[in-house]
Parts: structure tokens; sequence; C-alpha cells
């Protein structure tokens, strides 16, 4: 099964991306294919590389970068949502004026675009979080 997963919630204020990592990961054990991870809303803070959590708390968005590594899934940050939240990449960052970008490994900003590809192209869209 074609699989996309939308994760609305940050990585420390709901259970959302735990269970959101947590499903992906089954899924892809399982042997399904994620056609796409699209973060939205407060999602976005999933992925910023500046995330600093207590050495004895996970870390979700090295959790993240990792599983796209291993994967090579396609981590989609909604650019109007990570903009509003001050989450940059390179090319956004020289856009807006900015002198840094703080977008993780593996993750991409894009558009609402992807999400509806995401909802088009797979067999299932599964939301985490409101």
């Amino acid at each position: 099964m074609k699989l996309s997963v939308l994760v609305n919630e940050g990585p420390y204020q709901h259970q959302a991306s735990d269970s959101a990592l947590l499903f992906t990961k089954a899924a892809l054990e399982k042997g399904h294919e994620i056609f796409r991870v699209f973060f939205y809303h407060d999602g976005v803070n999933n992925g910023t590389r500046f995330t600093v959590p207590p050495q004895d708390d996970r870390n979700l968005q090295e959790s993240w970068t990792a599983l796209q590594a291993e994967h090579e899934l396609d981590l989609v940050v909604c650019i109007a949502a990570a903009q509003r939240r001050g989450i940059l990449d390179e090319n956004e960052a020289e856009r807006q004026g900015k002198d840094g970008n703080n977008i993780a490994p593996g993750f991409r900003i894009s558009g609402l675009g992807q999400l509806v590809e995401a909802g088009i192209e797979s067999d299932r869209l599964v939301v985490f979080g409101d």
C-alpha cells in the first residue's frame, strides 16, 4: 500500500509527532511505501536543525533525519507554516534577506501542492494531530 503521512503538531507539544514517526517506521517495516511525509502547522517544528532536547530525552528531528536517510523519504515542510515559525532553507533565507537557515538535513520546504499531490498519489493519507 502507498501511504502518505501528515504531521500537524510540533515535536514536544503532543504525542502526534512521536506517533507519526512510529507509524512511518512500522509501515516501512511491513513493506508499505511511504510516498511523502508532510509537516504542516506546528508540525513544521520537526524540521528545524536547531532543536536541542535534553540529553535524556528523545530527539525527534534526528530520528526523522535518520529515517529519511535510511529510506530516502520525502520529508516536506510547508513553506507558509515554516516562514511563520522562522524555519527557512538556504533559498528562502536568501530570498527573505536573512543571514542563515535552519532546515534540518533530509527535510525540504515546499508548498501545499505537495500535500494535495500526496493525497492524490497515495492509497491513504494518515493524519497525526489536529
